[in-house]
């Protein structure tokens, strides 16, 4: 007869001896009496730590938070009144302190570099001489046997002034090759000007025609400066050029001029008193008919009275130039009765006018030839033989 074997449950097989892993490990079982009966002292012991380990976490944490935070906010010690108000500024450099040990020597003054470096500045700019005043020497030229001569040697004398200098040269009806050339090759700045106008009368006339035309150009153009009338037949010294810079509205001189029969001569000019004009040097002929007795070549002018009216307080602003209506050697004094009222605006140089610095020769040189382009067309003929 067959018979059934019934296996028994793990769960009920020997339970008072054994009991299934799983449930030991477990920390709800199915019963909660079983399992606190059954679990041993290390079960326990891991499950309070698991338990609460999240807290104790937390609350180390949160208590070394409040210690760092209390030491954060604690002050300790003194605290300098003097950085809180500089705000954290960086101090001033200060220089080391240097021991300075002398023997046997006494330091009585310190003398800074930066003095002795303001004392030489100040001392080159006192060297700096201020600038000089232009000069404008007009020479009138017309075509004669020497005007090579009279050009060259007035150009080489010119070039040895000190600039600023302009040399107007006025010629008439046209410019010729031959001035050009010579202007160009003596080194000094110059202007080449035409007079238009026609003149049949004699060189004097000729010569007041063309003054009027640098006189006219310099009135266009308001050249600034001190305006020389300089004929290029006359000798003139170096010191006449330097003495004119010194001019402020009109300067005179005396001249020494070769009379008509080249046997004596004379001296045409002002007399004066340091730089005062209280006299002039004339001859019985002209004593009483010349306001101003100055040669052509005696006096110098300062430009802007020819442009700028109201500068020198004059009345009437109509050109001033010179007159070709009046007699032959009346010229000057009509000339500078439009530039002055009378000595007390004149000024004499140099002071005293007691020395001659050009000279005023009368040289006849009409009938001299002008040789075109200052060429000889034929060689000059052997008069001795050659030994």
């Amino acid at each position: 007869m067959a018979s059934i074997r019934r296996t028994l449950s793990p769960a009920y097989h020997n339970t008072a001896g054994f009991s299934s892993p799983s449930y030991k490990f477990l920390p709800y079982g199915n019963s909660k009496q079983s399992s606190s009966a059954h679990s041993p002292p290390l079960f326990t012991a891991l499950s309070l730590v698991y338990r609460k380990a999240w807290r104790r976490s937390f609350f180390r944490c949160l208590f070394f938070f409040l210690i760092g935070f209390v030491f954060g906010i604690t002050v300790f010690g003194h605290m300098d009144t003097d950085i809180q108000a500089k705000g954290f500024s960086f101090p001033e450099p200060k220089p080391p302190h240097v021991d300075l040990q002398l023997d046997d020597q006494t330091v009585t003054s310190v003398s800074l570099g930066v003095h002795s470096g303001l004392r030489e500045t100040k001392e080159s700019s006192e060297l700096i001489e201020p600038p000089l005043k232009q000069l404008i020497v007009v020479t009138p030229t017309y075509n004669r046997g020497f005007q090579a001569y009279f050009l060259n040697r007035l150009g080489h004398v010119l070039k040895l002034v000190k600039p600023p200098l302009v040399w107007i040269v006025v010629e008439e009806k046209a410019e010729s090759f031959e001035t050009a050339d010579i202007l160009r090759k003596t080194g000094v700045m110059y202007r080449h000007v035409v007079c238009t106008r026609n003149s049949s009368g004699s060189p004097k006339d000729r010569g007041v025609h063309q003054r009027n035309a640098a006189l006219e150009h310099i009135e266009r153009h308001k050249l600034d400066g001190i305006v020389f009338f300089a004929d290029d037949d006359n000798v003139y010294t170096l010191d006449l050029f330097e003495s004119l810079r010194t001019v402020r509205r009109f300067g005179t001189w005396p001249v020494a001029m070769l009379a008509q029969s080249k046997n004596k001569a004379i001296l045409e000019g002002p007399v004066c008193n340091g730089s005062q004009v209280i006299g002039w040097h004339t001859n019985e002929k002209s004593r009483r008919l010349r306001r101003f007795h100055v040669d052509m070549s005696g006096f110098a002018f300062n430009s802007t009275i020819l442009w700028d009216s109201k500068r020198w307080g004059r009345p009437y602003s109509s050109p001033i130039r010179q007159l070709d209506t009046v007699k032959e050697g009346f010229q000057e004094t009509t000339f500078i009765e439009q530039v002055v009222e009378d000595e007390s605006q004149m000024e004499g140089i140099p002071p005293g006018c007691s020395r001659i610095m050009n000279w005023h020769l009368h040289l006849d040189t009409g009938n001299l030839i002008y040789p075109k382009g200052w060429l000889l067309e034929k060689n000059l003929e052997i008069t001795l033989p050659i030994k």
